[in-house]
């Protein structure tokens, strides 16, 4: 059967859809094929092809000739006979079929299956373009909320529930609202791809400042640590593998300039940047900044270090809540222990001073 019609119309839908025409094509011959069952009550004996290049589609089954028909698949003598003078009994025969006389019912299950094919190819469409995003971040469009979830639009067709808890305190929450997630796990359901994101999770810290600094991308500055307290406070610990480039500087941005993006992603969350060293005492003492350090007594094999401080400065290297502290902590990986001057004098702790002037 020749259907011009048939495969322009095959070649918008492709378009329209984004889906490869072979696969359009083989949900089509299923389809096809299940029609066809319909109409002769099986279809192991038939096969389907498409030739876009001549727009035909060629439907044929094959018969087995017998004297009296009692089951699908078989033909009779007689019948086999007016397409062939010479046949006979036990011989198959190839019949070329057309879609165009298949009965109403046939044609309505052929239909189904398309429009169930068709759906399923989008699923797995969609679930490829973003298990393909897996653990990166996406641009997203809040279209409803209600006092449990949010539902971001994501594009392609998809959308996705957030938890209000994922979100940030300083996040504003209207339809049209504009939100930057990280995707942090893509699965297929049964009833198409889910897609979970968050806006809580550090490493959509990570993906913003990756976004707005080229060092970064190229790698010149590397990241080396991340800790988060989201919506509040984030420390992030960058290198430079050259020796020209300041790390600290290429994030922050010429009068903070590429930070600032970072910051209004953030709904203002407060961002501190520190250069990682391969230096123990360096590494810790920049990972409490701006808490001022008397001295660190680091143990290399166990990744712990005391710290010592001024008593006067014991709550600035704490931190409220002691975030300060737990944020460095696991920003480099150590186990920090912050112990003021008076404390360490009466334990009899040694100690050398990083800086007299402190």
């Amino acid at each position: 059967m020749i259907s011009k019609d048939f495969f322009r119309a095959l070649e918008v839908l492709a378009e329209e859809r984004g889906i490869d025409k072979e696969k359009i094509l083989d949900v089509m011959g299923r389809g096809i094929l299940n029609a066809y069952k319909k109409d002769h009550y099986t279809s192991d004996n038939a096969k389907i092809e498409f030739n876009t290049e001549k727009n035909e589609i060629q439907l044929s089954a094959d018969y087995l000739v017998v004297e009296t028909v009692e089951n699908p698949g078989e033909i009779s003598l007689k019948d086999a006979r007016k397409k062939r003078k010479t046949i006979k009994i036990g011989d198959t025969i190839t019949m070329k079929e057309s879609p165009k006389e298949f009965g109403r019912i046939a044609v309505s299950s052929a239909k189904q299956i398309l429009t169930q094919g068709l759906k399923q190819l989008e699923r797995e469409k969609a679930y490829e373009e973003f298990k393909g995003r897996e653990n990166e971040m996406i641009n997203t469009e809040i279209v409803s909320y209600n006092r449990d979830f949010v539902t971001l639009d994501l594009g392609h067709n998809m959308e996705t529930s957030l938890p209000r808890k994922e979100l940030l305190k300083s996040d504003e929450v209207y339809e049209g609202a504009r939100l930057r997630v990280y995707i942090t796990k893509v699965d297929m359901t049964t009833k198409g791809p889910k897609v979970f994101v968050s806006r809580t999770d550090k490493n959509l810290v990570k993906r913003l400042v990756e976004q707005v600094c080229p060092e970064i991308q190229d790698g010149t500055v590397e990241i080396m640590g991340i800790s988060r307290d989201p919506g509040d406070r984030c420390k992030i610990a960058v290198y430079s593998h050259d020796e020209n480039v300041d790390p600290i500087g290429s994030v922050v941005g010429y009068k903070g300039s590429r930070i600032m993006e970072v910051l209004d992603a953030l709904q203002g969350e407060k961002i501190d940047v520190f250069e990682w060293s391969k230096e123990p005492i360096d590494l810790i003492v920049n990972s409490l900044n701006p808490a001022k350090i008397l001295a660190v007594n680091p143990n290399k094999k166990k990744k712990e270090a005391t710290v010592i401080v001024y008593d006067k400065d014991l709550t600035s290297a704490i931190g409220v809540r002691g975030q300060n502290v737990k944020l460095a902590s696991h920003a480099i990986g150590w186990k920090i222990d912050i112990v003021p001057l008076s404390e360490a004098k009466e334990k009899g702790i040694r100690y050398r001073r990083i800086d007299e002037t402190a």
